[in-house]
């Protein structure tokens, strides 16, 4: 009887929170020069010097170097965006930026708001993607994933044994959370993704009352 093969543990994959974070940049650039602090310019550039060494320092396994460039970046483009939505809620009474670009802004911010604390609860959940790879522990440590809520023995049918969140999971969290002002399907467990998603969500309620507003306005 041939004896069962073992299932390959592949990395978790890293290009989609690359992507997400050079369309953190490229949404930025989209913005008016109204809602930008600082040259428009600058947090693009500090994406793209700051991502070649993260990636250098993962490829050389200092995972250390490659958490705090990380960190670095979430925290630079959180304050970015903190600044930018502060600048959209001046905007409105002010009448000073087209209706069309006031609505468009708001809802580029509004992705970028989901782009960015995907990136942050990838980046944290379970001290980060290269410890979650070196644990392979099942499911994940600050939220509850439907996949971690099917029988021990029943996750072999749903081929989700050994099953890890990867961007996309985060990705999921992150719109729905914004979408709906609270937790969907996968509940938060950690205290420091309960401020994170707190955060996102004040976030989000703000640029959708200042698009409800400004449309009630227009109209």
């Amino acid at each position: 009887m041939p004896e069962p093969v073992e299932k390959i543990d592949k990395p978790e994959p890293r290009w989609q929170a690359v992507l997400a974070l050079f369309a953190v940049g490229g949404i930025y650039l989209a913005l008016p020069r109204a809602l930008i602090v600082g040259p428009k310019w600058a947090l693009p550039v500090f994406i793209g010097v700051l991502i070649a060494p993260t990636v250098v320092a993962h490829r050389m396994g200092k995972h250390s170097l490659n958490r705090a460039l990380g960190i670095i970046i979430s925290t630079v483009i959180t304050l970015a965006l903190i600044a930018s939505v502060g600048l959209l809620v001046a905007a409105v009474p002010s009448h000073k930026t087209a209706p069309v670009a006031l609505l468009s802004s708001g809802a580029e911010l509004w992705l970028t708001n989901v782009l960015v604390f995907a990136v942050w609860y990838w980046r944290l959940d379970g001290g980060g993607p290269t410890l979650r790879q070196q644990r392979r522990e099942f499911g994940s440590r600050s939220f509850v994933f439907p996949q971690m809520q099917i029988e021990k023995t029943e996750r072999g049918r749903f081929e989700c044994s050994g099953w890890r969140p990867h961007f996309i999971d985060y990705l999921f969290i992150a719109l729905t959370q914004s979408s709906t002002f609270g937790p969907t399907d996968a509940p938060l467990l950690a205290r420091w993704a309960k401020i994170l998603a707190m955060a996102q969500i004040c976030i989000s309620l703000t640029i959708v009352i200042v698009l409800i507003s400004r449309a009630i306005g227009v109209l």
